[in-house]
C-alpha cells in the first residue's frame, strides 16, 4: 500500500471508551481527529461492564444516553468472602450496565457522525519534533498532528516500544469473562471472592448476566484450563458456584487477558496524553475502571481543546495540568483500590472486615466512595 500523509489536530490511538469520548468531546469543538482502533467494531473485552453514575452528567453532553440502548440502572450492592460471609448496601451513585460490545460501538457510531475518522490500523512507530508528532502505522500510513492522545488500553506493544516503566515488570494477574443467561438481580451488582482472585456480577442489555474475574496467575497455572479452574477454586464460593451452575454461557468459550498490570503508570509520556488504562488501572474490585476511562477523557479533551484554542500557551504547562488534574480525580481512588483489594485477598482479615461492617453498615457507602467520584460537572 501506497504510503499517504495527513494532517490532524489530535490523532487518538486506541478506540476504546476513552479514546472514543475523546474523539466525539474534539470533534464536536471543531477539532480534526483521527482514531487508530486496531480491532473491528462491536467487539466483546474482558470488562466488568458496571459504570458508576458520575458519567452521566459527561455522557448527555457527548449526546449519549446508554438508557436508550438497554442499559440495566444498578443501585445495589454485594460483597461476599472466601468464607461466603456476605454483606448488602445501597451504591451511594448507582450505577449502569452496559457491555463494551454494545457501548464501544453506539460511542464509535456517534464519533462518526461527528465528523471523525475512524482508521482500522495499528501503530507501529510515533515521534515528536519541532513540537509535533507524527504517527506511522503498519498499513504504512504517515500521520501528522499537534497532540496524540495514548488510549491503546491495559498494554500494548507501543508501551513496548515506548519502555515504559510498567511493562518491564511481569505482571501476575489473569483476567475471564463470559455473558450468560439465567435469574440474577436487574439492579445487582455482586462482587465474590474465591481463593486467589475475586468475580464481578451484574447485568447488562438484552437480559443478559456478565460474569468477570480476575486471579492471579500463579494460582490458576496448577489446573488444567479454564474450566478445571473454575471447578476447583472458584466455586469454593457458593455464590459463584450457583451462579456459574444455574445459568446458560452465551460465548463458545470464555474471554481472557493475561499480564495485567496494576503498576503505576504516567499520565504523560513522551509528550503524549494518556488517558483511560493506559494512564493507569484501579483494581476490578472496586468496580469502577469505566467511569475512569471516560472521565479521564473529560479531561484531557478539555484541557487540549484550551491548549489548541490558545488558552494554554505552552505544551508544558498543558502536560503540567492534565497531570495535575489526572491525579486530583485518580490517584486517591487507585491507592484505596489496591489497599482495598489487598485487604479482601487476606481471608482472615477479609472476615473480620465483614463482620465489622456488618455491625456498622453505614460505613460500607462511605467506603465504596472512596473508589468513586463526585458527578462529573460540564
Amino acid at each position: 500500500m501506497k504510503s499517504t500523509t495527513k494532517f490532524f489536530d489530535v490523532i487518538i490511538i486506541g478506540g476504546g471508551l476513552a479514546g472514543l469520548c475523546n474523539a466525539i468531546h474534539l470533534s464536536k469543538e471543531g477539532m480534526k481527529v483521527l482514531l487508530i482502533e486496531k480491532n473491528e467494531y462491536p467487539k466483546h473485552k474482558v470488562c466488568g461492564e458496571y459504570i458508576s453514575n458520575e458519567v452521566l452528567p459527561y455522557l448527555k453532553f457527548l449526546e449519549i444516553n446508554p438508557f436508550d440502548f438497554g442499559a440495566v440502572k444498578i443501585t445495589n450492592f454485594e460483597l461476599s468472602t472466601t468464607k461466603n460471609q456476605v454483606i448488602s448496601a445501597k451504591l451511594p451513585l448507582g450505577g449502569f450496565g452496559i457491555s463494551r460490545y454494545q457501548f464501544d460501538f453506539i460511542l464509535s457510531e456517534k464519533a462518526k457522525s461527528k465528523g471523525v475518522l475512524l482508521l482500522q490500523d495499528s501503530v507501529i512507530d510515533l515521534a515528536f519534533e519541532n513540537n509535533r508528532f507524527t504517527v506511522h502505522t503498519k498499513q504504512n500510513n504517515s500521520f501528522h498532528s499537534k497532540i496524540v492522545i495514548g488510549a491503546f488500553g491495559k498494554r500494548s506493544l507501543l508501551d513496548v516500544k515506548m519502555e515504559r516503566d510498567f511493562i518491564k515488570k511481569k505482571s501476575p494477574y489473569l483476567g475471564v469473562k463470559i455473558h450468560v443467561k439465567g435469574d440474577f438481580l436487574e439492579n445487582l451488582v455482586a462482587l465474590h471472592n474465591f481463593t486467589g482472585g475475586y468475580c464481578g456480577v451484574s447485568k447488562v442489555e438484552n437480559n443478559t448476566i456478565n460474569l468477570c474475574y480476575i486471579t492471579n496467575f500463579s494460582s490458576f497455572k496448577k489446573y488444567k484450563n479454564i474450566s478445571d479452574f473454575q471447578e476447583q477454586v472458584v466455586f469454593k464460593n457458593h455464590f459463584l458456584k450457583e451462579i456459574f451452575n444455574n445459568t446458560t454461557p452465551l460465548f463458545e468459550k470464555p474471554l481472557s487477558i493475561s499480564q495485567i498490570s496494576f503498576e503505576t503508570k504516567k499520565p504523560v509520556e513522551k509528550h503524549m496524553i494518556m488517558c483511560g488504562d493506559s494512564a493507569g488501572m484501579i483494581h476490578p474490585l472496586c468496580g469502577n475502571g469505566m467511569s475512569m476511562a471516560i472521565q479521564s477523557a473529560q479531561i484531557a479533551s478539555g484541557l487540549i481543546l484550551s491548549f489548541l484554542k490558545g488558552e494554554i500557551k505552552t505544551r508544558e504547562e498543558l502536560e503540567k495540568r492534565y497531570i495535575r488534574q489526572w491525579n486530583t480525580q485518580f490517584k486517591w481512588r487507585l491507592k484505596s483500590g489496591h489497599f482495598i483489594a489487598t485487604l479482601l485477598r487476606k481471608d482472615k482479615i477479609a472476615s473480620i472486615l465483614l463482620q465489622f461492617l456488618k455491625q456498622f453498615p453505614f460505613l460500607v457507602p462511605i467506603i465504596i466512595k472512596q473508589t468513586h467520584g463526585k458527578p462529573i460537572q460540564i
